[in-house]
């Protein structure tokens, strides 16, 4: 994507809904340059009446009309900066919004792909400089080109030739401006770069805090985080660098064109083609100049780095998954939820290799079965594959007959639960965080479900009860009552399928037996397909698949498998052994 073609992107999707709130900011502009070049304009009958014809008639109102000119710019320059400063606020929202939703909605691959830390950064270090691109360089395009060309007016107006001379400033300033304004972009990127990598490195040292204090770490990171402010440090401070660059390019051009200026308007007088009156008028009218000469100066580099942000900004926004609806998609229709996989192949981008080489399998619908096998076999794939958080590559996986790839993908959606053994809350109240699983459940609902998990028991001696924050990820609670309120929130999403990744293993045997209890009541009827770490699941289970490699090795009730699989009797006895 071209410079023109980013330009014509962020007016035709965030300026020009803005577009009146724009022309209003244009027009103080307009009032902002009017009354800059008035007070330069007034210093011509100010001087000439007031001190060299000693005119007492004008006494009080020229003061006057400078205060009203003073006051004018003031109110002006308000209006439209806090009119613009609302635009850019607007514009970053949407742009992180926009950003957001699709972060969202996208697929699970995509995501896997670029730590959270960078996207993070994305959202906040990027925004922040197309926000100044679309409302503070636009302000200052309108702005001081206006109060330029006004101030130009006044200075032709006391003298031409002088007007002429102050005028090569400009061109001088904006060659400067468009060399350093390539430097800035490339320095942007690198900050840019840097900032994700202390927002990633950070994220990591907040969620792994516990293993630095046991592993003695300390010191350790905070040498790794200082490398990580320095580098970010070293690239903030050359962005700046560039930008100051232009102070001592223009306070040079500056003393150059008033030494000059001096120097001919001494020649002017002594000819008799300026009065002193003029010389002042026009001299405040070129030291007025110098504010929008600087500021448009630096355009070239805000604009470059708004340029390079929207680079990296604009392609995560327009980024399309490969996981969606077809064009002649319908609702699933639910009948026993018997889930089947014809022929399955699949593997991750990632991964060099097939993960699963023609798997197929069969998931009675209201029964329970159990995947078992080693770890990295393709058990978790397979669960992966059926709510579509990867597109296998070839074969098919119907439910009741109906292929998922036909299926939108809402619909599916909502007739599976996910009981994982990394299990995710937010920093929110338990109520909330049971509620995530069914928006619309009334309260007598939640508690239900609370109770059927034996949830309540930990709730009720809690000072907040439901109200209760659990902190990221609930690390208020143990690991026992984490499960057992992502049990709740599985049983009140009322679905038909449940996918189910056994986390009990790690728990005392009193909290394993309630969860064990809570997840009988959630399987009951329901199609349950089971990662199986438990000895009593696999008892249980309609049916076993032994997998490995990607491949069903063997599959069958459970004594069946004793008799016949010498690899799914050794996983039984280490499971005896445990």
């Amino acid at each position: 994507m071209n410079k023109s073609d980013i330009y014509k992107r962020l007016y035709r999707d965030y300026s020009k809904k803005y577009l009146n709130k724009i022309i209003l900011s244009a027009f103080f502009s307009i009032l902002v340059a009017g009354s800059t070049s008035s007070i330069a304009w007034l210093l011509d009958p100010a001087i000439k009446k007031l001190f060299i014809e000693k005119d007492r008639s004008l006494l009080i109102f020229i003061p006057l009309m400078i205060i009203f000119a003073f006051a004018t710019k003031g109110i002006s320059l308000y209006f439209a900066k806090a009119t613009m400063i609302g635009v850019g606020e607007s514009i970053k929202k949407k742009l992180q919004i926009d950003m957001v939703n699709n972060l969202v909605g996208t697929d699970t691959q995509i995501i896997d792909k670029k730590h959270s830390g960078k996207f993070i950064s994305n959202l906040t270090y990027d925004v922040t400089h197309i926000t100044n691109l679309l409302s503070n360089a636009i302000l200052a395009v309108f702005k001081d080109s206006l109060t330029l060309i006004c101030l130009l007016f006044v200075m032709f107006f006391q003298n031409w030739k002088l007007a002429l001379i102050s005028i090569i400033m400009i061109p001088l300033a904006g060659f400067f401006a468009k060399t350093l304004g390539k430097r800035i972009g490339k320095v942007t990127t690198e900050a840019q770069q840097k900032s994700g990598f202390l927002t990633t490195y950070l994220v990591e040292l907040f969620k792994n805090h516990k293993l630095i204090k046991i592993f003695q770490k300390e010191e350790y990171e905070k040498k790794r985080a200082d490398g990580y402010l320095s580098e970010l440090k070293e690239k903030n401070q050359k962005i700046q660098t560039v930008f100051v660059r232009m102070s001592p390019v223009m306070e040079t051009l500056t003393g150059i064109m008033i030494a000059v200026l001096i120097f001919y308007s001494g020649i002017l007088m002594s000819n008799g083609e300026l009065e002193i009156n003029n010389f002042f008028s026009f001299l405040a009218a070129m030291m007025l100049a110098y504010q929008p000469v600087r500021s448009l100066s630096t355009i070239n580099m805000v604009l470059n780095q708004g340029l390079s942000a929207a680079s990296r900004i604009l392609p995560i926004i327009d980024q399309i998954g490969k996981i969606t609806d077809s064009s002649n998609a319908f609702p699933i229709k639910i009948k026993n939820s018997s889930i089947k996989f014809q022929n399955v192949n699949f593997s991750y981008e990632t991964k060099e290799g097939k993960t699963l080489n023609s798997i197929n399998l069969k998931f009675d619908g209201g029964k329970m079965t159990s995947l078992v096998g080693h770890s990295g076999s393709g058990k978790s794939t397979i669960m992966n594959l059926i709510p579509r958080f990867y597109d296998i590559q070839s074969g098919e996986i119907v439910i009741d007959d109906q292929s998922i790839q036909k299926i939108t993908i809402k619909s599916l959606r909502e007739q599976i639960s996910m009981v994982s053994q990394e299990t995710t809350l937010f920093d929110d109240t338990i109520k909330n965080n049971i509620k995530y699983g069914r928006e619309n459940a009334t309260d007598d609902e939640i508690y239900h479900v609370a109770n059927l998990s034996f949830c309540e028991e930990f709730i009720n001696k809690l000072p907040n009860k439901y109200e209760t924050l659990i902190g990221e990820d609930g690390v208020r609670l143990s690991g026992g009552e984490k499960q057992r309120l992502s049990i709740a929130r599985a049983m009140l999403k009322k679905s038909s399928i449940i996918l189910l990744d056994e986390a009990t293993s790690s728990l005392d045997s009193e909290t394993e037996t309630k969860i064990q209890e809570a997840l009988d009541i959630l399987t009951k009827n329901k199609t349950t397909i089971v990662i199986a770490h438990r000895l009593s699941t696999i008892l249980n289970s309609n049916n076993i698949y032994l997998i490995d490699s990607g491949q069903v090795i063997e599959s069958g009730k459970h004594e069946e498998l004793i008799n016949k699989s010498e690899l799914y009797r050794s996983f039984y006895e280490k499971q005896i052994q445990k």
